[in-house]
């Protein structure tokens, strides 16, 4: 009966080995689920605005002058006025037809008819007012034509070697008006020079860059550069 005992208890032993063996070995080959890994990344500072640079023109900063459009609603036909001197030919009345200026007042004198207006108009302007007073006592049906011989002169004046008036000529611009003065004096600003003009009945000053062109009566000013 010992015996028998004794037999039962060694095989509930191993018994109980074996289970805690198998459990054992299925724990060590059950796979480990992988570890996620997390890199931490530096903290990224704040966007700064950043104001763009302030554009400064001109000495020390100043702000650089305005220039204005220059004349831009001027009517390009050219109109008469003091200092032009015009040929006036009246077909068949030789001594009508010959050169006259334009006076301080605006009229030219002609024979018979006497002072005609002539400041603000056109050659053409002038044709038709010659001949309607030449039509009212004088001449039946006459025909006139009229063409400037010699432009009013411009002046120049301000940092130039001769200022003074000079006589106009055709196609010249405010650079070639500086060469008839003499050129630029050794303090004169190149870049841009004052120019007056009498434009649809009003005087007006403007800045325009030296290419800008040149009319008969034009004034231009050449102004002192800071430096």
């Amino acid at each position: 009966m010992a015996v028998r005992l004794a037999l039962i208890a060694a095989a509930f032993v191993l018994a109980l080995t074996g289970c805690k063996h198998r459990t054992k070995s299925k724990a060590v080959h059950r796979a480990a689920p992988p570890q996620q890994v997390y890199v931490a990344h530096p903290a990224q500072p704040p966007a700064r605005h950043v104001r763009a640079p302030r554009q400064r023109s001109g000495l020390f900063g100043r702000k650089s002058p305005q220039v204005h459009p220059p004349f831009a609603n001027e009517n390009p036909t050219y109109r008469l006025d003091s200092g032009d001197r015009l040929r006036i030919v009246v077909f068949g009345q030789q001594n009508l037809s010959r050169t006259y200026g334009v006076d301080g007042g605006g009229y030219i004198s002609m024979p018979l008819i006497g002072a005609v207006a002539a400041r603000g108009a056109t050659t053409f302007e002038l044709e038709r007012r010659i001949a309607g007073q030449l039509r009212v006592k004088y001449v039946k049906d006459p025909k006139v034509t009229v063409e400037v011989e010699t432009y009013r002169p411009f002046f120049i004046l301000g940092e130039v070697r001769r200022a003074g008036q000079f006589p106009y000529v055709n196609g010249m611009t405010v650079q070639t008006a500086v060469a008839i003065a003499g050129g630029f004096s050794e303090r004169a600003k190149e870049s841009e020079m004052e120019l007056t003009r009498r434009a649809n009945g009003r005087t007006v000053t403007r800045s325009v860059p030296p290419n800008y062109p040149v009319r008969p009566g034009d004034t231009i000013k050449v102004t002192e550069r800071f430096f």
